[in-house]
C-alpha cells in the first residue's frame, strides 16, 4: 500500500489542496473544513450528536452547517474512498485520499474548532495564519514527523470526533498565548516586511514567530504528528475494509471530461482569487 501511494506522491502533493480550491467554486465546500464546537456550549462533545440525523434532529441541518461539518465530511469521505477502492478506481482512490487527507489535516487545527477561527473575536486578527502557516513554515524543518505504522480504525465518524475533540481542547492555549506574547513583545518588533515571490509583504516577524512556537511547546509539531498518522489510518482502514485490493494492479483512468472542466474551473478561480489579493 505504501508503495502505492509513494508512486503517486506527485498527484496527491498537486491535488492535497485542491478542496480548498473548491473553496471559490462550490458555495457548499467551506463549512466541510471546520466544526465550531464552542457554538455548541461548554460541553460540545458531550453535547451534540454524533450522527448527522441525531444532529439535524437536535440542531437541523441549517445550523450543523453553518457552524462547519467537517467531522462528517471526514466519514463521508472515508465511504467514498471504500467505495473507489472496492472499484478499483485509482483515480478515485487518489483524488478522495487527497480530499480525505485535507480534511482530517483541518481537523487537527485547532482554529478550524472554534467560531474564533482567526482571532478576531479577541482583537487577534491574523491568528490562523500565524499558527497553521507562519510557525511550520519557520519550523517544520526541524520536527521529527515519523509516526510509525498506521492503525486499523473500527469507526471513522468516532475517531473524526476524537479528532476534532484533541484540536478543540489546545484552542484556548493558541489563542491565550498569543494573546500574552502580544501585550509583552515588543511592539516595533512584532511585525517585519518579507519578501514573498516577487512582491513585498508585512507579516509576523520572525523572532515573534520563534517566542510564539516556544510558548505553545511542540503543539503545532503534535498536531502535525497527529495528522499525519491519522490520514494515513485512514486511507489504511479504507482499503481494508474493501477487502485489501490488490492495488498493483491498478491502472489510472483519464480523468473524464466532466472532472477535467471541474478541476479546471477551481484551479482558474483560484489563480483568479489570487491575482485579485496580490493588487
Amino acid at each position: 500500500m505504501a508503495a502505492f501511494y509513494k508512486s503517486n506522491i506527485d498527484y496527491l502533493t498537486a491535488h492535497a489542496i485542491t478542496a480548498d480550491k473548491r473553496r471559490y467554486t462550490d458555495s457548499t465546500e467551506a463549512p466541510r473544513h471546520f466544526f465550531d464546537a464552542d457554538f455548541y456550549g461548554k460541553t460540545p462533545f458531550k453535547t451534540v450528536p454524533h450522527k448527522w440525523q441525531q444532529a439535524a434532529d437536535k440542531y437541523c441541518a441549517d445550523t450543523l452547517v453553518k457552524y462547519g461539518t467537517v467531522p462528517w465530511t471526514i466519514q463521508y469521505q472515508y465511504y467514498k474512498l471504500v467505495r473507489a477502492f472496492k472499484e478499483h478506481d485509482t483515480t478515485g482512490i487518489l483524488h478522495t485520499s487527497a480530499d480525505l487527507g485535507h480534511y482530517i489535516s483541518d481537523a487537527c487545527v485547532p482554529l478550524h474548532l472554534t467560531t474564533n477561527y482567526d482571532g478576531q473575536l479577541t482583537n487577534q486578527k491574523g491568528l490562523h495564519a500565524l499558527w497553521e502557516s507562519r510557525l511550520p513554515e519557520q519550523f517544520a524543518d526541524s520536527y521529527h514527523l515519523y509516526t510509525g505504522k498506521a492503525r486499523y480504525i473500527d469507526n471513522p465518524l468516532s475517531t473524526a470526533f476524537i479528532i476534532c475533540r484533541s484540536s478543540f481542547k489546545s484552542v484556548d492555549s493558541v489563542v491565550h498565548l498569543e494573546k500574552q506574547l502580544s501585550k509583552n513583545f515588543p511592539a516595533d518588533q512584532k511585525y517585519s516586511v518579507q519578501q514573498r515571490g516577487e512582491r513585498k509583504v508585512t507579516d509576523y516577524s520572525p523572532a515573534y514567530c520563534k517566542a510564539y512556537h516556544q510558548l505553545l511547546k511542540g503543539m503545532v509539531e503534535r498536531r502535525m504528528r497527529t495528522a499525519i498518522l491519522m490520514v494515513g489510518s485512514f486511507w489504511y482502514s479504507a482499503w481494508v475494509d474493501a477487502g485489501q485490493p490488490d492495488l498493483n494492479k491498478l491502472i489510472a483512468a483519464p480523468l473524464t471530461p466532466g472532472q477535467k472542466a471541474r478541476l479546471d474551473a477551481e484551479e482558474a478561480k483560484f489563480k483568479q482569487v489570487v491575482a485579485i489579493r496580490k493588487h
